[in-house]
């Protein structure tokens, strides 16, 4: 009988699930990419369906990692075992991939991280979560402006004659940019080749700024996928980088190999409530904490009638 770890990362625009052998880390028996729409516990219970159809059973599964910006209420709600924020759930799967590894570029489609590690450890990191010029969802509306399938956005990079320098740092003066280029003639190929470069800069001037960047250098997330992106980022350092197998789920990998470690320590079964537990009826509501002077508004979670969850807060005594 084959048994596995779960890793999740539930983020802003997708959610991801692995099934991850227990005996292989780098052996994923299913890696799932699904579109959260606002909506996490949808896209886990789509995720849960999906592995459940294909005849995976809650019994296989050993071990329950989380990550992601809605880790701690999918972590309740599903009895993970294993709950970590993004940074260390980046690094572990990173480290996995490649042990010696210095530098992580990690370009989501809602934010991105740089990772600095020395010897296996994290020594440096930084998040950029309120310019969206340099993530994914960035590209996804240029290539939408361009009538691009998003698909195609890097070959057509990669065909520029001369790339366009389009001002990358931030999406409307990057917008004005593009238009103004296109009305100068410039072609789709060497504006979208432009638009690479620019978040490249962006991401290296902002998200980067201050840090020692040294090889080898992991690329991963969703961006990873766009060979203009990648060209543009070898061409600003002058050196090459490395594209991970899993490059689009490392979150939910590192999450996996998380919650084996975490099995392994406790030496304790675990906790995972199956995958039935999302089609089971879940409330949300808003609710006023009174316990100090920052009355926060939380956002409280039901499972069958159970509250398993609350966030929302500033002091972080219900994120614990």
């Amino acid at each position: 009988m084959n048994q596995y770890y779960i890793g999740v990362d539930v983020g802003s625009v997708s959610t991801n699930i692995v099934l991850m052998d227990s005996k292989d880390n780098k052996k994923l028996s299913e890696a799932l990419y699904i579109r959260t729409n606002g909506q996490p516990l949808e896209s886990l219970k789509d995720g849960f369906k999906i592995l459940k159809d294909k005849g995976y059973s809650s019994e296989d599964i050993l071990g329950v990692g989380v990550t992601g910006s809605a880790r701690v209420l999918i972590g309740n709600i599903i009895g993970a075992d294993s709950i970590k924020n993004e940074i260390t759930a980046h690094a572990v799967a990173a480290i996995d991939v490649c042990p010696n590894v210095k530098t992580v570029i990690e370009i989501g489609g809602q934010d991105s991280k740089m990772i600095i590690l020395r010897e296996g450890v994290v020594v440096d990191f930084a998040m950029n979560t309120i310019c969206a010029a340099g993530t994914g969802s960035f590209l996804d509306q240029q290539a939408f402006r361009l009538n691009i399938p998003i698909e195609e956005f890097g070959e057509f990079a990669l065909r520029a004659d001369e790339p366009v320098r389009i001002a990358g740092r931030c999406t409307v003066f990057a917008e004005t940019d593009m238009v103004h280029k296109q009305q100068e003639g410039a072609t789709k190929e060497q504006i979208v080749a432009g638009l690479c470069e620019a978040l490249a800069r962006n991401y290296l001037n902002n998200v980067a700024k201050g840090k020692s960047i040294q090889e080898p250098i992991l690329f991963q997330g969703g961006v990873a996928f766009n060979k203009g992106i990648k060209n543009a980022f070898e061409k600003e350092l002058g050196v090459q980088l490395v594209i991970p197998e899993h490059f689009n789920v490392m979150g939910a990998l590192g999450s996996g190999i998380l919650a084996k470690e975490a099995i392994h320590e406790t030496n304790k079964p675990t906790i995972f409530k199956g995958f039935d537990i999302m089609q089971k009826n879940h409330r949300l509501k808003r609710v006023d904490c009174r316990d100090c002077s920052n009355a926060c508004e939380l956002t409280e979670v039901t499972v069958a009638g159970e509250i398993v969850a609350k966030w929302g807060d500033r002091c972080g005594k219900w994120q614990k």
